[in-house]
């Protein structure tokens, strides 16, 4: 089992706390770190002191770290145009030596596109689906050729398809709940497919259709399965507590919907997962202040499941 650390900037981080997490990733042994993308706050905390773009943010990480991949969960189809992503992405691939990963959906957050002025289309599905069939065309298209792409809503045209990712290819994530078009898009451009925040017996309902549609397709097994669960970890009941309500959760709904408890409470909750066909775990860490909860969970979550 993977585990990742996985952040969520927007809710009140800098450049520089994002990069102290970063490194105790990669100090820890975690295989690698996450983060959200996303330009406004969600619920009562100030986000301050504002936010940070998560491919910018990876550009810095992918220069100041050695060995951790780097990615989104995801990046919102509606803030970049295709080529432009495509060209953002095999950069910052190539400034990392090749450890990046692109998470890709539709985009959903409707504030945060009327905080700063970004088009939110009703059509977004039907866009992502263009999108990702041009992003990953981009990459895969052999030097010296060139890209054309025709569709609804994106026209390219003899795009020498530069630059190129220093990866063969670059793993590309789609994830969400959607129970028959979301299948079908993993099936046919993920790399791996990951259940945001849902039940073990969820998580294992919807693997069963993404593994479905792939065979549909002609795909073998080789798609990777994941969860992303926000994880509370504390040595006893009172340090889970602190924890807990310093994310502003309760335990008891923690447990329910997380990662939560005790190590070994965590680690057989995680078996669950495992049982259900999950390979990788990202942790969702909403405190990134405390650096003393990844130690913990290095040393007596990951140390059992490695």
């Amino acid at each position: 089992m993977d585990l990742r650390i996985f952040t969520e900037p927007q809710q009140g981080a800098t450049y520089d706390t994002l990069l102290t997490v970063a490194k105790a990733t990669e100090d820890l042994g975690f295989d690698a770190f996450f983060r959200s993308d996303h330009y406004l706050r969600m619920g009562t905390v100030d986000g301050l002191p504002g936010p940070t773009d998560a491919w910018i943010t990876l550009a810095g990480l992918a220069r100041e770290t050695k060995r951790i991949r780097l990615g989104t969960l995801m990046t919102a189809g509606t803030f970049r145009l295709p080529g432009v992503l495509a060209i953002q992405v095999a950069q910052v691939d190539q400034m990392s030596g090749g450890r990046v990963e692109l998470g890709l959906g539709a985009g959903w957050f409707e504030e945060e596109h009327k905080a700063y002025g970004i088009p939110f289309p009703k059509e977004k599905f039907a866009r992502l689906e263009e999108q990702l069939e041009i992003v990953t065309g981009l990459w895969a298209t052999d030097p010296g050729k060139t890209f054309d792409f025709h569709g609804t809503y994106y026209d390219l045209t003899d795009s020498p398809a530069l630059p190129k990712p220093a990866q063969r290819k670059i793993p590309v994530l789609v994830g969400g709940h959607g129970p028959s078009r979301t299948p079908r898009l993993a099936a046919k451009y993920a790399d791996e497919f990951n259940m945001p925040f849902a039940s073990v017996e969820d998580s294992e309902r919807q693997f069963g259709r993404v593994r479905a549609a792939a065979a549909e397709a002609g795909r073998g097994d080789e798609l990777t399965y994941s969860n992303a669960l926000v994880v509370c970890v504390g040595r006893d009941d009172a340090e889970v507590a602190r924890r807990a309500a310093a994310i502003g959760r309760e335990v008891d709904e923690l447990k329910l919907n997380g990662l939560a408890g005790s190590p070994s409470e965590v680690v057989d909750k995680i078996g669950r997962y495992a049982e259900a066909g999950s390979s990788r775990i990202y942790l969702q860490v909403l405190d990134l202040d405390d650096l003393d909860h990844l130690e913990l969970i290095s040393a007596q979550v990951q140390s059992q499941l490695s």
